[in-house]
């Protein structure tokens, strides 16, 4: 098990990330979404609250260039799960659970990497599910869709869940697997890092873990698991530069 801080520290790039977990008490469950960027297009990005959900959308409209990859829906609550992900397949993924009642895994078979050549940026889905009752628990899966080693006549899908979770734990996933030119897409299971501390101290040590120059914006969540109370925090950077 890994820091955070130590994990993120280590790349200057790497991108879009997802990060679900347990806090140590054992009382919360634990959410973080982050999106970064180098180009322009990338980096006109800010995180907004709608209820429970979280939109990510253009800070300068009049700078957008390719709406479908920056503006989305990133997550998304709807009975008793809650679906994060880095795309437009929040409300894909939404649609076939609810109205097709398909499970995460199937779902996810309708889901391909970004249209973004060369790169084809993986696509990062996750959801969280809770069941509260007299035996009150959460489970989730965390989950990508990639090229074949960079080859985009083929998708690999790679699911990874996690039931009965462990406090003081939890797993992150992210778009690329290292910061070269080429941005290889991240390989292997999600990592294993160390929730510490609430949810201030869990979204300073992200915040302030990602590279300065291409950190964009970051979502944190805790869940009580017992009574399904929920606490989120948004950091802009843009807001924080005083642009809006």
């Amino acid at each position: 098990m890994r820091k955070i801080s130590e994990v993120l520290s280590s790349q200057t790039y790497p991108g879009r990330g997802i990060i679900m977990g347990m806090t140590p008490d054992g009382t919360k469950a634990a959410i973080a979404y982050f999106i970064m960027g180098r180009s322009t297009n990338s980096r006109n990005r800010v995180f907004a609250e709608d209820g429970q959900n979280l939109r990510a959308q253009a800070f300068d409209e009049s700078k957008v260039e390719n709406p479908s990859l920056i503006i989305y829906n990133a997550v998304k609550v709807t009975g008793d799960k809650i679906i994060v992900t880095n795309g437009e397949q929040t409300d894909q993924i939404t649609a076939l659970m609810d109205n097709k009642r398909l499970t995460f895994e199937q779902a996810l078979n309708f889901i391909k990497f970004e249209p973004d050549p060369p790169i084809y940026t993986p696509r990062i889905s996750a959801v969280m599910k809770f069941l509260f009752g007299t035996q009150t628990y959460f489970n989730y899966s965390l989950s990508i869709a990639k090229t074949a080693d960079g080859n985009p006549d083929s998708c690999r899908r790679f699911v990874y869940s996690y039931s009965k979770p462990i406090a003081g734990q939890g797993h992150f996933i992210h778009t690329y697997g290292n910061d070269d030119k080429n941005l290889p897409s991240f390989s292997g299971e999600p990592v294993t890092v160390e929730i510490e501390g609430g949810i201030d101290e869990f979204t300073d040590t992200i915040w302030n873990s990602l590279n300065s120059d291409n950190k964009v914006s970051l979502f944190t969540r805790y869940i009580e698991v017992n009574s399904g109370e929920a606490e989120s925090r948004v950091v802009n950077k843009n807001v924080q530069k005083g642009k809006g």
